[in-house]
């Protein structure tokens, strides 16, 4: 398994990766339908109507409570996964990351063109002025953290339920999926749209998926590896 991945990374000058939750997991940042994940944690409310446009608009205490509590990790660092693919873009064979995570791992590894799907909560802003406010700004805030010069709601530049994803990356994503030699598929279930479909504009070569349990992309796959994609994309292989 891993020689025939190190084949295929090697014969290809295109790479595209498409991740999910799966790939920070090794990093300690919970997969929201794992075992150990949100989904099967109680709350008073599910993690998806926390999550979403309607909740945060109507409920903001609560939700920042939440967001504080399960969707910062502020101590969070880049696993074998993140620091592969920096590697290989930084060795002209990978093009681009496609991402549903929000935690700037990819970026903090060292990748250069990432485009996060879901936005990120390194990134926050005024609702009223749009100023910038970091991560910190909202981990130390009390209650509904507001903005000191004008006193707006500070939002995370996350894409909530209901919410729809950012066009230029949007497009950005479709576009370098598009032109992809190899597409590598981790630490997804692909289960979660629009961002999954984009899956389906892969036209190259190869198509590799490395994730713990199956997805709606196995069938297409070239090649198809159920282990941790740390471990997977750690254990690199001389080819002769």
């Amino acid at each position: 398994m891993m020689q025939a991945l190190e084949e295929i990374i090697s014969g290809s000058r295109n790479i595209v990766f498409f991740g999910g939750a799966g790939v920070s997991t090794e990093s300690g940042i919970p997969d929201f339908r794992s075992v150990d994940g949100l989904y099967n944690q109680k709350y008073d409310y599910p993690p998806e109507i926390i999550l979403s446009h309607t909740f945060w608009e109507r409920n903001p205490a609560e939700f920042y409570r939440f967001y504080r509590d399960k969707m910062i990790v502020r101590d969070a660092k880049p696993n074998a996964a993140h620091l592969r693919l920096a590697k290989l873009e930084r060795e002209g064979r990978l093009s681009a990351v496609v991402t549903q995570n929000i935690d700037g791992l990819h970026q903090a590894a060292g990748s250069k063109r990432v485009y996060e799907l879901h936005g990120s909560t390194l990134r926050n802003y005024c609702t009223r002025c749009g100023a910038f406010y970091d991560q910190d700004f909202i981990a130390t805030s009390a209650g509904v953290p507001r903005c000191p010069d004008c006193g707006g709601i500070v939002k995370p530049d996350v894409v909530l339920y209901e919410e729809g994803l950012d066009e230029e990356v949007l497009s950005g994503a479709v576009s370098a999926i598009r032109k992809a030699d190899t597409l590598i598929i981790g630490g997804t279930s692909l289960v979660v749209y629009p961002a999954a479909g984009l899956v389906d504009y892969f036209r190259g070569n190869h198509l590799v998926v490395i994730n713990m349990q199956p997805t709606a992309a196995d069938r297409r796959a070239d090649l198809c590896i159920a282990q941790p994609i740390g471990q997977v994309l750690s254990e690199e292989i001389r080819l002769d």
